[in-house]
């Protein structure tokens, strides 16, 4: 099925990505809450890495096939950067909860739209600059700084976002030479080499239970790449996109229902002026496209 002939099944895919990834992140949430977090997302990499390498060989041309860049550094340096990201964001669940991390790590497509111009070269008009600055006093909002109740460890999924951001920035420039399944492949298996150097230093002794969470966890992470790689072939990226803020919307809700968080006002209004300030960006894109 070629690329953006059915948007509708495109915006149904991405909306099933949105609640496999809220429930990964719950499922993390709990995880690193009671074990460390470097050998939660070690194993979870190790299965992701599998997946990876499977997909690779029942393709044309196999594993050296999808191995195949020309910009090794820069695939490598994308799969430790993600690696490392996970590891912060799931780090931000266990310290401020589900609802406040993701509603700053919302900021993230802003922080695509404002470094695209001195990562890829790109045009950043004046409206998008308008509405980054207005997405970043959203992120103001939810930080709250200044009025003395302003927790330094909010700025933790900041620090996600923007590593998240770098990731997605490389990931267009690889683009321009390597192939989605390259780069696939590259991610899946430069982080779980990383992750195992590091994990294994912590490892720690899991109950049956956690057990059970853990492979629950792997199978939800295959099952939501591989929605969203289904999400990209049958629909524009930029038809979809906007639909990804669900998993934000999901994953408060399991974390106000399954962890007891609150919903405070200020992260509220911030998420609702970050993800507003996301989608006029997103349409602005569209139109230039």
């Amino acid at each position: 099925m070629s690329a953006g002939n059915n948007t509708r099944l495109g915006i149904a895919l991405m909306i099933a990505v949105s609640v496999v990834f809220a429930g990964q992140d719950g499922i993390s949430r709990h995880l690193a809450s009671e074990y460390n977090v470097y050998m939660v997302v070690m194993i979870r990499y190790w299965f992701f890495a599998a997946f990876v390498v499977t997909i690779a060989a029942r393709k044309a041309g196999g594993v050296a096939a999808a191995a195949r860049t020309k910009r090794p550094v820069v695939q490598g340096f994308r799969g430790l950067l993600l690696a490392a990201e996970i590891c912060v964001m799931v780090s931000a669940f266990t310290i401020l909860g589900l609802v406040e991390s993701h509603a700053v790590f919302a900021a993230y497509p802003l922080l695509v739209a404002a470094l695209s111009g001195p990562v890829l070269g790109e045009h950043v008009g004046w409206r998008r600059w308008a509405a980054i600055g207005v997405g970043f006093v959203g992120v103001l909002f939810i930080l709250k700084p200044g009025l003395g109740v302003f927790n330094p460890a909010a700025v933790i999924p900041l620090i996600s976002a923007v590593m998240f951001a770098m990731y997605g920035l490389l990931t267009r420039y690889v683009a321009r030479d390597d192939s989605t399944a390259t780069s696939f492949f590259w991610t899946g298996t430069t982080g779980a080499v990383a992750m195992t150097c590091v994990g294994l230093w912590f490892w720690e002794p899991m109950t049956g239970t956690d057990w059970a969470w853990m492979g629950a966890l792997c199978m939800t992470g295959s099952l939501g790449h591989w929605l969203l790689i289904r999400c990209y072939e049958v629909a524009e990226a930029s038809a979809v996109q906007p639909f990804a803020y669900f998993q934000m919307v999901f994953a408060a809700g399991v974390g106000i229902v399954l962890f007891g968080e609150a919903l405070q006002i200020n992260v509220l209004i911030g998420a609702a002026i970050i993800v507003a300030a996301g989608l006029f960006t997103l349409w602005r894109e569209r139109q230039q496209g």
